[in-house]
């Protein structure tokens, strides 16, 4: 899968039924890809319990399919509770893991059932002090990923030198730590990360010098494991192969956790737009369509994401040009300095890989409503929800 591809214009067919019974733009959420890389993760980390990222597509069709799964979920907001709430999920099976919360959220949590969540600094920890008899915690630990997408540890987590200090800290307010968290960064190129903080981790488990070491029965390995945008085939196994082999060194009463997002979510869902407009720019032709970055294809700003794309048409004869949203923003535009086939208007450009992040951060500027989503094999009715099989463009 390359970041461009012109597919023969018979291949357009399945996406053309779509959007005559549903309209365009579209969002196509395909379950059953969904469930395979639930499975492949977890054939990838066994024994590791899976908290699904509910961030990276918060779509009840999507939460169902992985709930049936046995999926647990890793919730960051009262607006997540109530997802979570409506397919039914079990409070059980949940963890909090935004570590700044106001006294509401832990409320809210606390009311659906959530017992666990993660704090990184001394302010949060105190917040916990009055719910000290119904709610645990686990305390966030930062380690910079040197190569990824996203540095999240340059926004959460406490300085590793300070987890002495902090489990003392929570042992005077009354507080259990049942555990240690950690989230080295989104779409890390290869696991070094992962190793070395379960490595660091480690040696707090089981020190007796530490205040309530005993209590520490969890390690959360957080998320960041990398969805392949580029199609140069991706081996999930071997990238988990070194972080089982450093969590060997734990101790079997250690329950290992994990919260994968956009693994999971970003090849179960493709986009379709429809060419609205075109125009003669200087040596390029721009095709505009009724999808941008202000819409489905926000990732390539939000998420530093390029989308592979697919046009149908004559490969043989191409052309410079742009493909534009349908904004009055002049940067809204998909794809540029590329050799297009000639696209008519009412033509449709499909996007892969676009269930990570995508919805979750499309707005509706110039009162654009975002694109519809249609679920294939979901179990339970959300948008739309059809049985027709996409064929691959």
């Amino acid at each position: 899968m390359n970041r461009f591809s012109i597919a023969d214009k018979a291949a357009e067919t399945p996406f053309r039924e779509l959007v005559e019974q549903y309209g365009s733009p579209l969002l196509v959420l395909d379950c059953n890809v969904l469930r395979q890389r639930y499975r492949a993760l977890q054939d990838a980390l066994p024994g590791i319990s899976l908290f699904y990222a509910i961030k990276s597509l918060p779509e009840r069709s999507a939460l169902a399919a992985l709930a049936a799964e046995g999926a647990n979920f890793d919730i960051a907001t009262t607006g997540e509770i109530e997802l979570l709430r409506s397919i039914g999920a079990d409070p059980a099976a949940t963890i909090h893991t935004h570590p700044i919360k106001r006294d509401r959220d832990i409320r809210d949590a606390l009311d659906f059932g959530c017992t666990t969540f993660v704090v990184d600094n001394i302010d949060e920890l105190a917040k916990f002090e009055a719910y000290r008899s119904s709610a645990r915690v686990l305390l966030r630990v930062s380690f910079r990923g040197k190569e990824v997408k996203s540095d999240l540890s340059r926004k959460f987590g406490c300085d590793p030198r300070d987890v002495p200090w902090m489990l003392t800290q929570a042992a005077v307010l009354g507080i259990e730590v049942v555990g240690l968290s950690f989230h080295v960064g989104s779409q890390s190129a290869n696991s070094e990360a992962h190793v070395e903080a379960v490595r660091a981790c480690r040696d707090y488990f089981g020190d007796a010098t530490l205040a309530g070491s005993e209590h520490l029965r969890i390690l959360d390995i957080g998320g960041g494991f990398p969805a392949d945008y580029s199609g140069h085939g991706l081996d999930l196994a071997e990238f988990c192969r070194p972080i089982n082999e450093a969590l060997k060194s734990y101790p079997e009463h250690v329950r290992i956790i994990a919260e994968p997002g956009r693994v999971l979510s970003a090849p179960s869902m493709r986009s379709i737009s429809t060419v609205i407009g075109r125009a003669r720019r200087g040596d390029a032709t721009w095709y505009y369509l009724d999808d941008g970055v202000y819409g489905a294809y926000s990732g390539q700003i939000f998420d530093h994401v390029q989308y592979p794309i697919t046009v149908f048409g004559d490969a043989k004869s191409v052309s410079a040009g742009v493909l534009a949203g349908p904004t009055c923003d002049s940067i809204d535009v998909v794809l540029e300095d590329e050799q297009l086939p000639a696209l008519e208007i009412g033509d449709l450009v499909v996007g892969a890989m676009m269930g990570a992040y995508t919805l979750a951060s499309a707005s509706e500027f110039n009162s654009i409503p975002k694109p519809r989503v249609v679920a294939i094999d979901a179990p339970v009715q959300d948008s739309e929800n059809v049985s027709l099989l996409l064929a691959e463009a």
